[in-house]
């Protein structure tokens, strides 16, 4: 017999072309609705729930691997990351051999009582999802392939199985037939042929329909044998498969959510090692900073720290009688003329008694003098809102049991100059002035 190919003969190839030419007949004869066909609408459902399955299946397993590599280009990332930091941080600053270490990725930490670094951190939680998740996908998949090719055989099989049915339905209404066709010949040769001659006739008739029937009946047989041991496997492989996917995702996601913590647990003391060296740095740079200001500046001028705390806020006391009547006096010498001295002179006489205040002259009930030395913002209604520079004449409390420590009461001294009014007095912290 020729050779067609390896392991290929004529004869077999010349088969399985005669099985396509039946199977296509067939299948058109159904689609044409001449042929009956067989059909199992459970099975149906469970290839679709196949299809759907496996079609999830390829998805998860794609995404995990780009879930992988997007892992690692981040393990890529955050190496460069600390690489740069340390390429930057400067040798005097604090913690430049420990910054140097995380780049060097050589930083150890105890976790979970063993010494692990950064980068081992890293291929840790790289190695553990592909094990784990990616790997146990890939095992799960590989049954896809053989099942779906055994699902498109047992549906061959069933095209045969079906075509070997109508093959026999027709040889059975054949043989009736063909049966009554050879009752008619035979009363004619009984007139025309000798005996011996009839019965030629009649028994070659009867084998060969009789061949043809048997044949028929043997691949029918046969071809329902093979889609029922192939039907019967699948219905008991499919609802199996489709029941296991359950446990497939639990045990994908729930070791993929378990690296996942413990890996940022881990990481997360490293990056407090980090955020440490950070906030010492920062605080260096605030003493540096405090250190130059000290230089630069007058005891006088440094910076003081926050005011006394003070109780709620009062309302403002009540005005001293004696101070009140200081203020009238000196409101009665402001505002009554002198008849005998001209309004330019008047003026003059202003701008000196300004000129001479501003010098060091005390206003007749005063205690001393302040000047400003920061600015303050009042916080409360009875507090005076300074700038630096402002010069404050000081007051006395009219009880002294309501003065607050590190708190002094006066009146700004350009106010009191232009208006004369003592009732325009407010609290301020003592440590924001200076006597003089």
């Amino acid at each position: 017999m020729a050779e067609m190919g390896k392991g290929v003969t004529a004869g077999k190839l010349a088969i399985n072309v005669q099985k396509r030419l039946t199977r296509a007949q067939e299948k058109v004869l159904q689609k044409l609705g001449k042929a009956d066909e067989t059909r199992d609408a459970a099975f149906e459902e469970m290839v679709a729930n196949f299809n759907k399955q496996m079609v999830e299946g390829t998805k998860l397993q794609k995404d995990l691997k780009t879930y992988v590599t997007a892992v690692k280009t981040l393990h890529d990332a955050s190496r460069r990351l600390q690489d740069c930091l340390a390429d930057m941080y400067e040798p005097d600053w604090f913690g430049k051999e420990e910054m140097d270490a995380l780049a060097e990725e050589m930083i150890e930490k105890e976790m979970d009582n063993n010494l692990e670094d950064t980068d081992t951190l890293w291929l840790d939680y790289h190695q553990s999802i592909t094990d784990k998740s990616v790997t146990c996908m890939d095992t799960y998949l590989t049954q896809f392939p053989d099942i779906k090719a055994r699902i498109a055989k047992r549906d061959r099989k069933m095209v045969d199985f079906d075509s070997a049915r109508h093959h026999f339905g027709s040889l059975q209404k054949g043989k009736k037939k063909d049966e009554a066709k050879i009752a008619k010949p035979a009363a004619l040769l009984e007139m025309a042929a000798p005996s011996w001659a009839q019965g030629l006739i009649s028994a070659h008739q009867v084998a060969q329909t009789n061949l043809s029937y048997n044949q028929a009946e043997e691949d029918l047989g046969r071809a329902q044998k093979i889609f029922e041991e192939l039907n019967v496997e699948l219905q008991d492989e499919l609802p199996a498969l489709w029941d296991s996917r359950v446990g497939v995702y639990v045990n994908t996601f729930q070791s993929l959510a378990g690296h996942q913590e413990k890996f940022h647990r881990d990481m997360s003391k490293l990056s407090q090692n980090l955020n440490d060296i950070m906030t010492k740095l920062e605080e260096q740079r605030q003493l540096n900073e405090e250190a130059d200001d000290s230089k630069s500046v007058s005891p006088a001028q440094k910076r003081p720290g926050p005011p006394p705390s003070r109780p709620p806020p009062r309302p403002s006391p009540s005005p001293d009688p004696v101070q009140q009547q200081n203020v009238s006096l000196f409101d009665n010498e402001a505002s009554v003329p002198d008849p005998n001295v001209d309004s330019a002179t008047t003026t003059t006489t202003h701008q000196s008694a300004v000129t001479n205040g501003s010098d060091g002259e005390l206003p007749q009930g005063f205690l001393y003098k302040v000047k400003a030395v920061h600015d303050y913002a009042a916080t409360d209604g009875d507090e005076l809102e300074l700038k630096m520079g402002d010069v404050v004449l000081v007051l006395g409390f009219d009880n002294p049991d309501e003065q607050d420590d590190g708190w002094l009461m006066g009146v700004k001294e350009s106010q009191w100059l232009q208006e004369k009014d003592a009732s325009a007095k407010g609290v301020f912290p003592e440590n924001f002035t200076q006597k003089f």
